[in-house]
Parts: structure tokens; sequence; C-alpha cells
């Protein structure tokens, strides 16, 4: 019974961040398709449209670490853990981003 456990907290960071990375993946993947990806008239807003994403991992991987000085979860499992919730942030902050003129 401790074995199945002890795989379950293994696997579960790694199972949620796949679903995570596949939903933003697929999602971006049908923009593409639709022709419907955002666009920025100036160089400089493009640059930060394209750059959300990989800040919001970034930062959360950085909120990560610093929870995981007070929390009680393996390091690796809440880095993991945080850089897939950044994605996810990053993503949504991509689509806001995109729809304003």
């Amino acid at each position: 019974m401790g074995s199945i456990m002890e795989m379950a907290r293994i696997l579960f960071p790694l199972i949620v961040v796949a679903g995570i990375a596949a939903f933003v993946i697929k999602r971006l993947q049908a923009k593409h398709k639709q022709g419907t990806l955002g666009q920025k008239k100036s160089k400089s807003a493009q640059s930060l449209l394209d750059s959300l994403i990989p800040l919001g991992m970034l930062a959360g991987t950085a909120i990560s670490v610093i929870v995981s000085m007070f929390v009680q979860i393996p390091f690796l499992s809440i880095i993991s853990l945080g850089a897939g919730a950044g994605l996810l942030v990053g993503y949504f902050a991509y689509e806001m981003y995109s729809r304003k003129e």
C-alpha cells in the first residue's frame, strides 16, 4: 500500500503538468490552423506577446521555489507544478493581451 502511494506522489505532478501542456499546445495549434494567433502592430508589443508564456513559466517556477521553503512538498514536485501553473497563467495572459488593441 505504501509503494502505491509513493508512486502516486511521484506521478501526480507529471500527470497534472502533462495535462496542462497538452491543453495549451492543442489550443495554440487550433488557433494557428484558424489563423487567429495574436498579432500586434508594433514590434515591441509583438515581442511581449510572444514572451508571455515563457515568462509565466519562469514566474511560476520562481514562486514555487519560494513556496517550497514553507511547505513540506518535495522540491522537484513543486517546481514542476509551479512551471505547469505558470504555463497556464502565461497562456491566459497571452489570450487576454492578444485581444486588446
